[in-house]
């Protein structure tokens, strides 16, 4: 197997010389970068990554903790992440998990070596953060953030869930119900208090009985479906919590012969890219700009490992209604 001292020996140049061509090189003048870079190819000398991590104590990796794939916006956003890290030379090692594995999920990404760390999984009142934050790796979280309220990308989740009650009173709707994740953490928590404070503003009652807060799985979303159509004055529009949780409802109101809007109106959060496909034309609220969080998450995060700065990230983008084909005026 050829080492780096078969290449410095083929090049004329000391091994020291050629770590530099490989970790340095811009500290290196460009006839001797020729001769080093001439032998690397005579050779097939392919470096030793972990060698050269050790060197330049930096791994070119991140750990993305993403939530669940039922999920359309954690389909989009991991997209956006790797793509985005690979064309800045990094790789990620992805990790799909539920609020249930968060320990395991911690423990694994925490005890490995990487540049940094993203994650969408923190729950408001994560005793992670701290640790994180003690770690002196650079980190961020995208959708969801701490209350400790730093190194965070996010939409307005107060205004998106007041925006989306809002749209449908506007339209005529007074039997509204609310399907929603769990309060735990930020993103379903501030979107049912928007909700709670649309309702307030505009003097609209709903019973206790119309919001169901769920764990976001397939299965649970039916059954919140189903208590809600069973009941004697069901509602006539939805507020979900997310795409993910309206696009779900849809299917359920399709499968027991219901028609959306005529039937029941669905308005979603996230404007995930299923939502604007033409078969579907999901009403939803989503951040003013249309940047993909994950897209702007990873390069923050990225500007942070390369200029080894610790200053917060705290950004909360504008939020407004894309307003489709499943929610109708009364």
């Amino acid at each position: 197997m050829v080492s780096s001292k078969d290449v410095a020996r083929h090049a004329g140049v000391s091994q020291t010389t050629v770590s530099r061509v490989l970790n340095t090189p811009e500290l290196v003048k460009q006839p001797t970068i020729d001769k080093v870079m001439k032998a690397i190819q005579e050779l097939n000398y392919v470096p030793n990554a972990n060698a050269r991590s050790l060197v330049q104590n930096k791994t070119n990796t991140i750990v993305l903790l993403s939530g669940p794939l039922h999920n359309p916006f954690f389909v989009d956003t991991t997209t956006e992440i790797v793509n985005y890290a690979n064309t800045k030379g990094y790789r990620v090692n992805v990790q799909f998990v539920n609020d249930k594995e968060l320990t395991e999920a911690y423990a694994i990404a925490t005890e490995q070596k990487v540049d940094g760390i993203i994650l969408s999984c923190i729950l408001i009142d994560d005793p992670i953060f701290e640790k994180l934050e003690n770690m002196d790796i650079p980190f961020i979280t995208y959708n969801r953030k701490h209350k400790n309220n730093r190194y965070f990308v996010e939409i307005d989740n107060f205004m998106a869930g007041y925006l989306s009650a809002q749209h449908l009173i506007e339209l005529g709707h007074r039997d509204i119900a609310w399907v929603g994740g769990p309060l735990s953490t930020s993103t379903f928590n501030n979107r049912y208090q928007g909700f709670l404070k649309a309702l307030e503003d505009f003097n609209v009652q709903v019973p206790k009985s119309n919001i169901i807060q769920t764990d976001t799985s397939k299965h649970d979303v039916n059954r919140a479906f189903q208590n809600l159509m069973g009941m004697e004055k069901r509602p006539t529009a939805i507020c979900a919590g997310s795409d993910s949780l309206a696009l779900f409802l849809i299917d359920n109101a399709i499968l027991t012969g219901l028609k959306v809007p005529e039937d029941l109106s669905i308005i979603g959060i996230d404007n995930v890219d299923l939502s604007r496909h033409a078969s579907i034309q999901l009403t939803t609220i989503g951040s003013v700009s249309e940047v993909n969080l994950g897209y702007l998450a990873i390069s923050k995060l990225i500007e942070l490992i390369e200029n080894k700065k610790n200053c917060c990230v705290e950004i909360t983008e504008s939020v407004k209604v894309f307003n489709r084909n499943t929610t109708r005026k009364l």
